[in-house]
Parts: structure tokens; C-alpha cells; sequence
């Protein structure tokens, strides 16, 4: 089979033998694979730690084909199925720990990732596979992710006591992930304010149902003048900048998500402590999300809710071109490999 592997920092398409399913996998043929942000930090080795050889991808849509032992009770030959769950603890959590047992298998001490899903065959653990319905198209395999990733951050509004039809700033807001919060945060209830660059990006953003889209520059008069500061803001931008910017955008009490992850190049979220005792916001990072929430969004996306914005398809075989387009900005919304064979 044909599958992307990191080599050193040298992005490879290269054969290798199919897999076999072992206790409680199944494998899965790869229908698409979406393009992740992140898939790009690790390529071009921007976190410090990383490893640079390796699979690489983490969110599909695919096939179960073969079921290894025990794996019948969660799923079936022939299902079709969404896989990744933000990479991040989505190949094996213990479901018995305190972090499993309230719905953060991601700090399990057992946990283990998702990674190689650029790839024709796969396998993965059964119990983190999620069906689809008909209507959920094989283009959404970035739900697996990016989608998970942005549902996981608004659904933190609630427990945070943000409720809907207040005012909230979504950064990086035509992104990969942004765009699904846009949509998620409509569908929730919340006044939404998108924030990123480009005129295009603008109009994008209009397009999903955001009350308000508009420049960083312009940003923080906008929010000012209307609302006297935001109750949340989310950034999904990879700039330290954006990160500032949303803690200032902040009401007082405000809440403050962190969901991107800037190169270590961008350096340190610095904040001056007169002004965090001023404003004394609440600051949190929110990653991925659970097996259930990769069902309710599923359900989300089958309702008309929530849609994946492609902004490329192409084959395996084109994966370093696409890595280049993204991190040029060069299209909007997702990337998506549709031919994992070529």
C-alpha cells in the first residue's frame, strides 16, 4: 500500500505492507484523509520535541474492512466511519481513570495517538470509530479534527457558565478550524464576532452566519463600541499576536481559549500582571475532543449544522504541494486527499 512517512524532515510517499488489525482494531481503507495545520507544524519541524520521522496525518474517512479480535463489538465489516479524534488520544485511552471517567481520555496515562492516516489501509482502535450516516459526505474527513477540535472549544463556552446570545470573538476565523466554530457557534446561539485577514477571509466568514467579521486592526474598536469587550474569545490563529488580541478583547472576567499552536519560533504568551488583575479573565487551552463529541458533531453535520469548506482536493502523490499552498494561505477552508492510491 501506498502511505505519506516523514523521513528526517523529508516528506516521502513510499510503499508498505497492508496491516493486520490486531486485539480490538480494525482496519480501515482510507476513502480521504483531511490536511491539518498541525500535519504542516510537523513537517516543517516547527515545535521544538516533535519527532521529525514518521506517519503522518490524523483525520479520515474510510471503510472497516477487517476486524481484529474483540473488535466485533464496536464495529462492523463494511461501516463506514469517521477516525482521528484530533490525533491526540484517539488511538487507545483506559476508560477508567479520572481522566477518562470525566470525558478527558487525552490525559489518560495510557493514552495513545492517531498518526498515518495519509495512507490507502490503516489501523486503528475499534472503540474510537464513530459511523456515519449517508449524508455525512466522504469530503468531511476533516470533522475527524479540525471539526472535533473547534466543537471541543465552543462546547467550553458552557461549562465556563457563557451563555448563548452573548457576544463572543472567534480569531483565525476563515481557518481550517475557525470556519467550523463560525458555524458551531451560530448553531449554538452565540453572537459572533470573526476575526482574520483578507478581505476574501472577510466575505468567507459573512458567508457562514458571523454577526460581525472584520480585521485585527479594526477589531478591538468594533468590539468596543458594540459590546464593551467580548464575554469569550477563541483563537484558532498560529500567532502569538492573535493570542494577545483575543485576551484583549476580553470583558472583564472574560473568558480566554487558546486552541492554535504556534511555532516555537513565535516565542511565549506574555502577560502583564497589573492587567491580568485588572481584567481577570480566565485563560484555558482547549484540545480536540471525546468520542462523543465526535458524535454529537457527526449528528451536527447530518442535521445541515456544520459543513466542511474544501478549498482543495488532490492525491496522495500531491501532498507536498498541498503543505505548500497551506502554509502560502493559498486557499480557504480545508484540504482534503480524495485518491489515497495515487
Amino acid at each position: 500500500m501506498k502511505a505519506a512517512y516523514l523521513e528526517q524532515g523529508k516528506l516521502e510517499i513510499k510503499e508498505f505492507p497492508t496491516p493486520e488489525p490486531g486485539h480490538e482494531e480494525a482496519l480501515i481503507r482510507i476513502r480521504s484523509a483531511g490536511v491539518c495545520h498541525s500535519d504542516l507544524h510537523i513537517v516543517r519541524s516547527d515545535w521544538a520535541g516533535v519527532p521529525d520521522t514518521g506517519p503522518i496525518g490524523h483525520e479520515a474517512i474510510g471503510e472497516v474492512i477487517a476486524l481484529g479480535p474483540g473488535a466485533e463489538r464496536y464495529s462492523s465489516i463494511g461501516d463506514r466511519v469517521i477516525l482521528g479524534l484530533g490525533g491526540t488520544g484517539g488511538g487507545y485511552w483506559c476508560g477508567a481513570c479520572e481522566y477518562c471517567m470525566r470525558g478527558e481520555p487525552r490525559h489518560c496515562a495510557q493514552t495513545q495517538g492517531i498518526m498515518g492516516t495519509f495512507a490507502e489501509e490503516f489501523c486503528v482502535w475499534a472503540k474510537s470509530l464513530v459511523k456515519l450516516p449517508d449524508s455525512v459526505g466522504d469530503e468531511e474527513a476533516a470533522l475527524a479534527c479540525g471539526g472535533l477540535t473547534a466543537y471541543g472549544a465552543v462546547k467550553k463556552l458552557f461549562k465556563h457558565q457563557i451563555q448563548p446570545g452573548r457576544p463572543i470573538a472567534i480569531l483565525g476565523a476563515a481557518g481550517g478550524l475557525g470556519h467550523y466554530a463560525v458555524q458551531i457557534a451560530k448553531a449554538f446561539g452565540y453572537k459572533v464576532i470573526g476575526v482574520d485577514v483578507g478581505e476574501d477571509k472577510l466575505k468567507f466568514i459573512e458567508s457562514l452566519g458571523a454577526d460581525y467579521a472584520v480585521s485585527p486592526e479594526d477589531a478591538q474598536e468594533l468590539v468596543d463600541r458594540e459590546f464593551g469587550g467580548v464575554d469569550a474569545s477563541i483563537a484558532f490563529t498560529a500567532r502569538i499576536a492573535g493570542f494577545d488580541q483575543g485576551i484583549q478583547l476580553l470583558r472583564r472576567g472574560g473568558l480566554f481559549v487558546a486552541v492554535g499552536l504556534p511555532a516555537t519560533s513565535e516565542g511565549n504568551l506574555e502577560i502583564n500582571p497589573f492587567a491580568f488583575f485588572f481584567k481577570d479573565p480566565t485563560l484555558i487551552y482547549s484540545a480536540v475532543g471525546n468520542v462523543q463529541d465526535m458524535r454529537e458533531l457527526v449528528d451536527m453535520a447530518a442535521a445541515g449544522q456544520v459543513k466542511s469548506h474544501i478549498g482543495r482536493t488532490a492525491s496522495l502523490s500531491e501532498l507536498p504541494a498541498v503543505f505548500d499552498e497551506l502554509e502560502e494561505g493559498a486557499y480557504v477552508g480545508r484540504a482534503v486527499i480524495t485518491d489515497l492510491g495515487s
